[in-house]
């Protein structure tokens, strides 16, 4: 995010103030954790950063100074991180951006420095062939680091934290890029390392940028009703406080809303209104006690909220007895409140809930107090991670969509035979189970035992499940395994087991073909090998050799192959072109704004409307080069896009709608509603008479006095769907009007 600026009309002087200003305050925040020489330690960090970013600014037009020094003061004040933290997080743009070197960071601060700087420096260079990915590679790299030092990965959130909040003075498609890498991989990170204040705000952002119109919608209405929360809170709490403090109790106790993000994912997947969420806010009660009453005190104060108000038994979670992955540890229950609102309440300890909000960081700050297990949930997350990353050759896009799996997942526990407890991701099966022990074990499986009745390697987990796994000398990985199991470890070990198998059959393929060439007297030479697999367009020799012992090509295709060669040669001269040229030539062809105009005749570039999708005109829209189909043209709300955008940053380019003459295009509008004489009749009167609209389809489900109808039919663009919905939701008995994808 930096820039060369003129800097003729820009006071200096105040400039500089500010940045010394800045650097004491963060060495404020830096205060309880110096130790003796730390604050050199800062201070030649500090100095070392200042002069090789002297000539740079942000987009902002700021010094680009400001950038190193906020996020080291987030890694400082809201994460927690000590000094070898805050002097990597000043210097962490320095060997990406600047002229200094690793070895020069190595020499002036020491080799832990160099690894954690290294781990946060981009891959520089062009496309991963096999991948098309940099930005997957960029990922894997930094989780490499990771796996050896998890400050890597907390300086990385931070630096990710301080983009997202100053991305305002980015371009749309930058925005979009940064904001959906974000919501992809960096969030989910945050929630997995406990960090939720992180991961709350990193989403909230990212929705900021990716769906403005709902983040501000839902913004508006969390501040309209924040009077009225604020009453039923203070209500709520009254009688719970007074009891709390006759009983000698140390407590906090507060309402705070959800986040904006988490509102808008109820509204959009749950199909519920705004008004009608009932835990659009929470109750906190933090209670000040020693580790060893913590669990007989939160115990306490749920029995307290429950003699006040009647609990809803389905809507209990106890985190504080077996705390979630991520090393959360709290007690949720769901209560009946005044004027007849459920109210969700989190009763928590200080400790927790600064573990809570600060993560694996503050674990390490309670260390000594806690014993050990925190340290070894983190330790057991870094295993597997390690395991994941074992096979370096793996597809990128492959590895992050395993890793992306086990860092959403609820999670469910499960016993062995001997009672011991193993936590795995909510849908984990049998198999999963089984590789979870071991490898050795997963590979042997042949079914198991839960809670002592026979099921197969496919059957899915439940919370309290016992599970036995029985094994078999004879048996090895198959290829469908990969269909039942959903953890990252043992998707990696199936996979390696395959190419281990598959690398054994090549070699045998390998001499089987060797004495084929021979019997037709053809050299067995690396070129001759090459061009066989390239007229079979097969990825590659191992699957040419694979394939022959496995006897699905045979002499014919030999023969095939030199009557071809021996063909006069037709050769144009032209190659097949990479990725890369068919980026680098859709985006010199474009309009010399940067932008693709749809619907503009002078284009000359195709492009397709997506399925997945389905844009029209008006909606906020990009294109995503395809290698074989031109363009495709997507919405900035595509379930895909996120996934797009964060992996494929360098195929999107921008696009927008041309004043065109007024073409029709499929949409598809949802209705729900209390089922009333005459409203299928009313609702099709406003499409057709009032809209002039084209009708394709429409199907009505009517159960037990509710309605349920689809529409398919052909709008101008989005304005014109929006007033059509408008009207449609002030037919007598409709309650809810939605867009859907018309596939």
């Amino acid at each position: 995010m930096s820039e060369k600026v003129n800097v003729a009309n820009i006071d200096l002087e105040a400039e500089r103030k500010e940045i010394l200003k800045r650097y004491r305050n963060l060495l404020k925040a830096c205060k309880r954790r110096l130790e003796k020489g730390d604050k050199q330690l800062i201070r030649k960090a500090f100095d070392v950063a200042l002069e090789a970013h002297k000539d740079m600014r942000r987009k902002t037009g700021e010094p680009y100074i400001y950038h190193p020094i906020a996020v080291a003061q987030i890694c400082a004040e809201e994460i927690g991180l000590g000094t070898t933290s805050v002097v990597c997080a000043l210097l962490h743009d320095t060997v990406e951006d600047t002229d200094i070197t690793l070895d020069d960071v190595r020499g002036m601060f020491g080799e832990k420095e160099a690894k954690i700087i290294d781990g946060l420096t981009k891959i520089s260079g062009v496309f991963d062939q096999k991948t098309n990915s940099i930005q997957a590679e960029n990922f894997r790299k930094m989780l490499l680091t990771l796996s050896d030092d998890i400050r890597v990965i907390l300086i990385k959130l931070a630096d990710r934290l301080h983009n997202m909040r100053t991305l305002d003075s980015m371009k749309r498609d930058k925005q979009l890029k940064i904001a959906s890498e974000t919501m992809f991989l960096y969030a989910p990170l945050a929630h997995r390392l406990g960090l939720n204040a992180i991961k709350t705000e990193l989403e909230d952002l990212g929705l900021k940028y990716t769906e403005n119109h709902e983040y501000v919608d839902i913004e508006n209405k969390l501040k309209e009703t924040e009077p009225e929360r604020k009453k039923f809170i203070s209500k709520f709490i009254l009688p719970i406080k007074e009891i709390l403090a006759e009983q000698g109790f140390k407590a906090r106790l507060y309402g705070r809303p959800k986040s904006i993000y988490s509102i808008y994912n109820k509204v959009r997947h749950k199909g519920v209104p705004f008004e009608e969420i009932f835990d659009i806010f929470a109750i906190r009660i933090i209670v000040d006690t020693p580790l060893e009453k913590e669990k007989a005190d939160c115990w306490r104060v749920y029995s307290i909220v429950t003699d006040f108000y009647h609990p809803n038994p389905d809507r209990l979670r106890d985190w504080i007895s077996t705390p979630k992955a991520n090393g959360y540890e709290s007690l949720h229950t769901t209560v009946m409140g005044p004027e007849g609102k459920w109210v969700e309440v989190q009763i928590r300890t200080e400790r927790m809930e600064e573990l809570a909000e600060k993560g694996y960081a503050a674990h390490w700050k309670y260390k000594d107090k806690d014993g050990n297990e925190r340290e070894n949930q983190l330790d057991e997350w870094l295993r597997k991670i390690r395991e994941i990353l074992d096979n370096p050759e793996d597809n990128a896009l492959d590895f992050i969509d395993d890793f992306k799996l086990n860092l959403f997942a609820e999670e469910i526990f499960a016993f062995t035979p001997k009672g011991d407890m193993r936590t795995l991701p909510f849908g984990a099966t049998a198999l999963d189970f089984a590789f979870d022990i071991h490898t050795k074990i997963g590979e042997k499986c042949i079914g198991a035992k839960v809670n002592h009745k026979l099921v197969p390697l496919s059957h899915q987990l439940k919370s309290g499940d016992q599970v036995e796994i029985l094994t078999s000398s004879k048996q090895s990985p198959k290829e469908d395994w990969l269909t039942y199991v959903i953890t990252a470890r043992a998707k990696s070990k199936i996979k390696n087991a395959l190419k281990e198998e598959k690398r054994k059959i090549s070699e045998e393929g390998r001499e089987i073909l060797e004495r084929k060439f021979d019997h037709q007297k053809i050299e067995f030479t690396i070129q001759n090998i090459n061009d066989f697999q390239n007229f079979l367009k097969l990825p590659s020799a191992q699957e040419l050799f694979y394939r022959f012992a496995k006897n699905v090509l045979t002499l014919k295709h030999i023969k095939a192959w030199q009557k071809e060669k021996d063909k006069p040669s037709k050769k144009t001269g032209k190659a097949e072109p990479t990725l890369e040229q068919v980026v680098k030539e859709t985006r010199g062809n474009k309009a010399s704004d940067d932008t693709l105009i749809i619907g503009d005749n002078l284009t000359k570039i195709e492009y397709k409307l997506s399925p997945c999708c389905n844009p029209i005109a008006g909606d906020d829209v990009f294109g995503f080069i395809t290698i074989n189909e031109g363009i495709k043209i997507h919405r900035v709300n595509c379930p895909n896009a996120v996934q797009m955008m964060s992996n494929y940053a360098y195929r999107i380019v921008k696009a927008r709608w041309t004043n065109q003459e007024q073409i029709s295009f499929l949409a598809g509008i949802k209705i729900q509603g209390i089922d009333e004489v005459g409203l299928v009749n009313n609702v099709t009167k406003i499409i057709s008479s009032e809209h002039n609209v084209n009708m394709r389809s429409l199907s009505f489900d009517t159960h037990d006095g509710t309605f349920e109808g689809t529409i398919m039919l052909f709008v101008y663009d989005t304005q014109h769907l929006t007033e059509l919905m408008k009207k449609l939701r002030k037919v007598n008995g409709v309650i809810s009007v939605n867009r859907i994808n018309p596939n």
